[in-house]
């Protein structure tokens, strides 16, 4: 991905993961009507949190990937690609290696 975006402090940038499509018994719910993801990939991450002057770096880097809350966050669009930017405490989890192959067996 070659966004030139980088967040400050405590920021992240995510790209949302798009869910596999599959119809059950022919019934096929059109893209305004589906909620939105709340799994995506870390693109981008800040410097970190300064507290006491000291800075904090972020737990999470690029290639993560996190669950965040339903409405968290700032939606942006660039070069025609959505993005989130969320504080870091907006993340909920990060997803290791097991809960990827576990999602990805749907």
């Amino acid at each position: 991905m070659a966004v030139n975006l980088t967040p400050l402090h405590d920021r992240v940038v995510v790209k949302r993961i798009e869910e596999k499509e599959s119809v059950k018994g022919g019934i096929i719910i059109p893209d305004t009507a589906k909620e939105k993801q709340q799994e995506g990939e870390v693109i981008a991450v800040g410097s970190g949190k300064r507290e006491k002057g000291e800075l904090i770096p972020l737990d999470v880097k690029p290639g993560d990937r996190v669950l965040f809350g339903k409405y968290s966050g700032t939606e942006i669009t660039i070069d025609d690609q959505e993005l989130l930017i969320l504080r870091e405490e907006e993340i909920l989890a990060k997803l290791g290696g097991a809960a990827k192959a576990a999602g990805s067996r749907k």
